[in-house]
């Protein structure tokens, strides 16, 4: 399964960095962030919900505006 987050409040390489490293502790979650376009590409091996993606980013220090 594959979902996109959209995340505003990424500035450099270190903010993406440091959601990439969030989204990856979760387990299931490959993450791939994408700075120049501020979303992160996700493949996950089973259902996750999207609360607990959107909770990783936002304790990261960052905002998700959409998840498609």
């Amino acid at each position: 399964m594959k979902k996109t987050l959209y995340i505003e409040g990424m500035s450099c390489a270190h903010c993406s960095a440091r959601v990439e490293k969030a989204l990856n502790k979760i387990d299931g979650v490959k993450a791939k962030v994408d700075l120049s376009n501020n979303l992160a590409n996700l493949t996950l091996k089973n259902e996750i919900d999207d609360k607990v993606l959107i909770d990783a980013v936002e304790d990261a220090g960052y905002s998700v505006s959409s998840v498609k």
